[in-house]
């Protein structure tokens, strides 16, 4: 199975005029896009509740107005709520303005997956969705560049569908880099995939490596500076994004490395049968809708999961992390 890609030559001229848009939401992503979107000369503002994120959003220059009211005034709306709040505020607050030929515009499918949401048959349904924050979003966007994005239409009431969402992720400064055409359902399972099986995997190994050295009697400074403090592990996961996962190491790590990584392969971070197994679990959950219960269980009842987990984290790796900080003290002005 192969996804359509589009670039900046697959734009139509003029996709966007005559277009309004509003940006519904102005926290991470909300800004980048509405600043990107308004430096590529769209008609944009911003629509938000009354909180700290609207007077940001009028401090950056835009007329800001409520969620219903943003819908009303554009044709276009770009929902950038938290996939939590969507059921209660689409129906009341969002479809409410979607009068027949406008579009919106959904960052994540998530809604749309579980039939959690219910747009009008009339409306222009539409995914854009960034693999990347919004603080990368607006960064790439300024020095000419931009992030991949999934983008597909659901469903095209206007006959305008793909022009429309073309348009927007031009503005965006994303086919500067690559559209790929993904649908919300499939955007969706694989985003929730690198939540729940990869970054787990990944930041829960760091925390126990910590854990396991510093009891060993490494200096807990240099032991994390080893793990991901001096930013090489993101370099080399940067760098297999460019160059591929193995022409990566082949390319760049020593004979050493190569012997050490191959001699744990099959056993790092888990046996390949107990990988599979894991891997199992968390896409049944995913695609039979059980973390989609246990995702609006958790926000109604306030996240006790969430909570519990910080108080479990590692105190003493945050405040290693703290200290490498100060000795590394250009670290992040060299990393941006």
């Amino acid at each position: 199975m192969k996804s359509r890609v589009f670039h900046e030559a697959d734009v139509p001229p003029g996709a966007l005029k005559g277009e309004k848009v509003a940006v519904l939401g102005y926290g991470i992503q909300g800004c980048a896009q509405a600043c990107n979107l308004r430096d590529s000369g769209v008609d944009v503002l911003v629509g938000n509740r009354d909180d700290e994120y609207r007077q940001r959003a009028v401090d950056d220059g835009f007329g800001v107005f409520g969620l219903a009211e943003a819908v009303r005034r554009c044709s276009i709306s770009i929902l950038l709520l938290p996939d939590e709040v969507q059921p209660e505020l689409f129906p009341r607050q969002v479809a409410t303005g979607l009068a027949a030929g406008k579009g919106v515009v959904f960052a994540h499918g998530f809604a749309l997956r579980y039939g959690l949401v219910a747009p009008p048959p009339e409306v222009d349904v539409l995914l854009l969705a960034p693999r990347m924050p919004g603080q990368y979003l607006r960064q790439r966007y300024l020095v000419g560049w931009g992030v991949p994005a999934f983008v597909s239409v659901e469903q095209d009431a206007s006959g305008r569908g793909w022009t429309r969402l073309l348009g927007l992720a031009q503005a965006l400064g994303i086919t500067r880099c690559a559209a790929i055409e993904v649908s919300a359902a499939m955007e969706t399972e694989l985003d929730h995939f690198s939540e729940h099986f990869t970054y787990p995997v990944i930041f829960r190994t760091l925390e126990v490596a910590f854990e396991a050295l510093t009891a060993a009697g490494y200096p807990a400074e240099a032991a994390l500076m080893e793990l991901h403090g001096s930013g090489e592990i993101g370099q080399v996961l940067l760098t297999a994004a460019q160059e591929g996962l193995f022409d990566m190491l082949d390319s760049h790590a020593s004979p050493a490395c190569l012997a050490g990584i191959a001699h744990h392969w099959e056993s790092s971070p888990a046996s390949e049968a107990e990988l599979r197994l894991r891997i199992g679990n968390v896409l049944q959950q995913i695609q039979d809708g059980s973390f989609a219960r246990h995702l609006l269980e958790q926000s109604a009842a306030g996240y006790p999961e969430r909570k519990k987990w910080r108080h479990s984290r590692s105190s003493a790796l945050a405040r290693s992390e703290e200290n490498l900080r100060k000795m590394l003290h250009d670290l992040r002005a060299g990393m941006n």
